[in-house]
């Protein structure tokens, strides 16, 4: 019998192997399968609706992704065999490295967990098959950048421990927390805060910054991951958009609805970007841009004309915009105040800017810098040559729904440090700005379950099994560090006579003369 085999086009297959998986339920209705799909007040009147830009199939996913991997892994062992550590601008810039694979990397494997989670719960099939693309992709790109900086891991200290630190030093639980407030909310919410939120709107502030300086800092390996990772990230992108112009093209009962995850998301994202601005100002010998410059590309420009094309659907911009501008221009300095005086608790160091940094933060700050930043920089680097370098043993107050502790100003006043507070069931919480304490309270329920890190250790939670507070001499923050694993004087302190300066000292000295 004569048969003839029809080819189909990329639209025809992209449709066989997407819609034509799907199927109505017989014996359960479909609400009872896809309970999620309507509690969050959303409203979908045709899934068909959704289209996927790129129409990517599970048979192309592994043919582009094999591809990417043989090249990728081709650069990281050269990188690896050939010692490229030593071909660093400087040992400080490896403390960048532990910053991203202590919280940066965790979090492509929560939203690994993520994507599978929604994806399940969406009626849809196209949509289902997009967030199954993205599901492996995180896992991908938590694998790859694990591989990437374990080269690091072998002769650096900071980064033997990242997962178990993620689950219990305190400043990782800004990142943790912000993608399990994700996690624990629906799945047109997780889409609003991942893949529009972080993804579309802030993804570029987090990896160009990242990549461009390990570029420019000479780790071939971080930047050959962060280009093997760029093409997901466009489709990730193009996923955040879709959702969002999906969910408002469906009913105007989903604006307002809409409109507020948008406000919260864009806050607690930029609250977590406080890190990258730091990294960016700080922790780079050779210095791409300034967070205020970073911030004006990719979030002032950026983000004005997206919000500008989202007003046709009755979209603003987010609420914390106007104070997210003024914060570029303090935020950076902020937090890097607060790691050197709480570095003893964290396990990277940190250090006094050069003469000629401190130049160059003066040049791209002129507003901010000179007037309220370097003259107490310059008290540190003077108490620190007199042998007075100050540790705070103290621990803050942090703000319950950022989990940062209270280092930020008020809009306006760099001088004053920016306290909120709200009454719930007759206990009071704290917060970092207007935005925090509104998110919390629109949703205090599930606020009030936070885990914040200052008060476990108050609760004696934070100590291993077995330890006594009441013995004679006992030390809770020596205690604190053996529960997180930290190895005191290696993993932390100041930079200037650490182990990895030495090392790294030593290794350069030593490969210098080899080529001799």
């Amino acid at each position: 019998m004569d048969t003839q085999v029809k080819k189909l086009g990329l639209k025809e297959r992209y449709a066989a192997m997407t819609r034509g998986l799907g199927w109505e339920t017989t014996y359960q209705p479909m609400e009872k399968v896809y309970p999620y799909a309507t509690y969050e007040g959303i409203k979908i009147h045709d899934w068909d609706k959704w289209v996927d830009p790129f129409r990517m199939t599970m048979d192309a996913y592994w043919k582009y992704q094999g591809e990417k991997e043989k090249k990728l892994y081709a650069v990281i062992d050269a990188f690896q065999q050939n010692n490229g550590f030593l071909g660093i601008t400087d040992a400080r810039y490896v403390n960048a490295v532990k910053l991203f694979i202590q919280g940066v990397s965790p979090l492509e494997y929560y939203a690994h967990r993520g994507f599978a989670q929604v994806g399940r719960h969406f009626v849809g099939e196209g949509l289902r098959v997009a967030c199954q693309m993205q599901s492996l992709d995180e896992i991908r790109h938590y694998q790859t950048q694990t591989h990437a900086i374990s080269t690091y891991n072998k002769y650096f200290n900071g980064m033997h421990h990242s997962l178990h630190w993620f689950d219990r030093v305190w400043y990782l639980s800004v990142p943790k927390s912000f993608f399990e407030d994700a996690l624990t909310a629906g799945p047109f919410e997780y889409l609003t805060s991942i893949s529009f939120s972080f993804e579309y709107v802030l993804t570029n502030l987090l990896f160009v910054p990242f990549m461009s300086g390990a570029a420019y800092n000479g780790d071939l390996a971080t930047v050959t991951f962060g280009f093997s990772a760029q093409s997901d990230e466009s489709r990730h992108m193009t996923l955040g958009i879709e959702a969002i112009k999906f969910m408002l093209e469906q009913d105007p009962d989903n604006v307002p609805i809409v409109q507020r995850w948008i406000d919260k998301w864009f806050w607690r994202g930029y609250r977590v970007l406080t890190l990258v601005g730091m990294m960016m100002d700080y922790m780079l010998p050779k210095r791409v841009m300034s967070w205020r410059e970073a911030w004006e590309i990719y979030g002032e420009q950026n983000g004005r004309a997206l919000f500008r094309d989202l007003a046709r659907y009755g979209i603003r911009e987010p609420k914390g915009w106007l104070d997210a501008i003024d914060g570029k221009d303090h935020i950076s300095h902020q937090a890097w105040n607060t790691f050197y005086n709480y570095n003893a608790a964290a396990p990277f160091h940190t250090w006094v800017p050069t003469d000629e940094e401190l130049d160059w933060l003066s040049a791209k700050y002129p507003n901010s810098f000179d007037q309220y930043y370097r003259p107490r920089l310059e008290f540190y680097r003077e108490q620190h040559r007199a042998g007075n370098r100050f540790y705070n043993k103290t621990l803050p107050m942090l703000c319950t729904v950022c989990q940062i502790p209270m280092l930020f100003t008020e809009p306006g006043d760099p001088t004053t440090i920016c306290y909120r507070e709200t009454d719930y069931q007759g206990d009071k919480y704290h917060f970092c700005s207007d935005h925090c304490k509104e998110i919390f309270e629109n949703e205090p329920e599930k606020y009030v379950q936070s885990w914040l890190p200052v008060h476990q250790i108050y609760q004696g939670n934070c100590f291993k099994p077995g330890v006594d507070p009441t013995q004679p001499g006992f030390d809770p923050l020596m205690a604190v560090f053996d529960y997180y694993d930290l190895d005191f004087g290696r993993d932390n302190l100041d930079f200037e006579g650490s182990e990895d300066q030495k090392h790294f000292a030593a290794w350069r000295g030593q490969a210098l003369q080899n080529t001799v």
